[in-house]
């Protein structure tokens, strides 16, 4: 199932494009005027970042959880596929910014925008072996992180998909049931300020995993939101309303709010929901719509670079200005400018020559990957994941059987 959904790139597209809005308060401008300051209290655009999640939920177990629960064959060449067009997808992008970040540490770094090299050296670790997430809540508000800080939610991402196929498997048809308990201590949890639970805040994916299984009954089909499909003002009003909506949930002002959150990845699930029905529910096409869907497409990219973009951004105004220049509002508008210009060449160059060609491969190299099921079941890792599964089996019978002697 490999069909791209329109909406959804659509929804890409606004969580990259408020993301790129939240980093740019403090990594772009060096100043805020009060306007500027004002709009980011009412707007929390790392809202964008639980939209990805939810999206990326609902994506990625449309696909593979119905090929796990099929049978009860241990599929191994399904999991191992499966993580193949990831790390394939995925890896090759994300190692080269990081890298990118390290040249430009030391040899395009006069204003130290890019911070130290020790931080930069310890993020590129965290960036390169998934743990970024627990290395942000060890140095949040303590000392430096280094310029790769956004690879925390691809670790969170990459962490979670390590782990899905294996639970998927150990629990097969409770696996709703497993998520949802997850989903409900998440949401009852005052996350944001307890910094372990935001780098971890896993609720908005497993959401997306239910709704990827919802969406093969036909309860979900009979809940289409078939009413948008003549009301063209009404579409652009849904969409509007969540998901302005939800960046405003996510401001400042409802920081102490215990569910502000767990609303968040409501909201966000919301919106996926009403575009996984690729009948263009969310909004109409039109030329907007066009633009939206490029940084859908690129959203990956455009998210790995744009960090970068605005550190080199402050580098080439620190060298062309005079020593001692203050930057102050008036620098704004040329920094946006210059850091839009490096961002979507450099989004641009990582798509097409970087990010495609490796999808490409992952996925020739998924196919030829067919492992024999029984070689593993006899493995020793096999025969405990067979252990496992015969335990739960156990329970489930004895719970519906009460009076077996089994």
């Amino acid at each position: 199932m490999n069909h791209r959904i329109s909406d959804i790139q659509l929804l890409r597209g606004i969580a990259v494009i408020f993301v790129l809005i939240e980093h740019a308060h403090f990594d772009l401008f060096q100043q805020r005027s009060g306007a500027l300051e004002y709009f980011y209290q009412i707007f929390g655009g790392w809202v964008g970042v639980d939209l990805f999640f939810a999206i990326s939920g609902f994506v990625i177990a449309r696909d593979l959880i119905p090929q796990l629960l099929r049978n009860d064959v241990w599929q191994v060449s399904t999991v191992v596929r499966f993580w193949a067009r990831r790390a394939t997808r995925l890896w090759p992008s994300a190692w080269l910014w990081l890298a990118l970040i390290l040249v430009a540490v030391i040899f395009f770094n006069h204003s130290l925008a890019f911070g130290h090299l020790g931080p930069n050296l310890e993020a590129t670790l965290a960036g390169v072996f998934n743990y970024g997430n627990f290395r942000l809540v060890e140095t949040f508000g303590r000392s430096e992180y280094g310029a790769s800080f956004p690879y925390w939610s691809l670790s969170l991402e990459e962490q979670f998909y390590l782990a899905l196929p294996l639970i998927a498997i150990i629990f097969r048809r409770r696996l709703p049931w497993v998520l949802a308990i997850a989903i409900v201590y998440q949401f009852c949890s005052h996350r944001h300020f307890n910094p372990l639970m935001m780098a971890t805040r896993s609720d908005a994916l497993m959401l997306g995993v239910l709704l990827a299984m919802w969406s093969s009954h036909d309860s979900y089909r009979r809940c289409a939101p078939t009413f948008l499909e003549h009301r063209k003002w009404l579409r652009w009003a849904v969409l509007a309303a969540l998901a302005i909506g939800m960046a405003l949930v996510g401001a400042m002002r409802f920081v102490e709010w215990r569910f502000q959150v767990g609303v968040v990845a409501l909201m966000a699930i919301s919106l996926v929901f009403v575009g996984s029905y690729d009948k263009d529910y969310l909004m109409p096409d039109n030329p907007l719509k066009k633009i939206f869907l490029w940084f859908g497409s690129r959203s990956y990219a455009l998210y790995l670079a744009h960090i970068s973009a605005y550190y080199a951004c402050r580098e080439i105004w620190f060298r062309i200005e005079p020593a001692n220049t203050v930057f102050d509002t008036t620098y704004n508008i040329p920094f946006i400018l210059t850091a839009s210009v490096l961002l979507f060449g450099f989004a641009e160059l990582t798509y097409r020559f970087v990010e495609t060609p490796c999808r490409l491969h992952g996925k020739m190299l998924a196919e030829r990957i067919n492992f024999d099921s029984t070689q593993f079941d006899n493995s020793a890792l096999g025969r405990r994941f067979q252990t496992l599964r015969a335990y739960f089996a156990l329970r489930s019978f004895k719970r519906n059987n009460p009076d077996s002697s089994v």
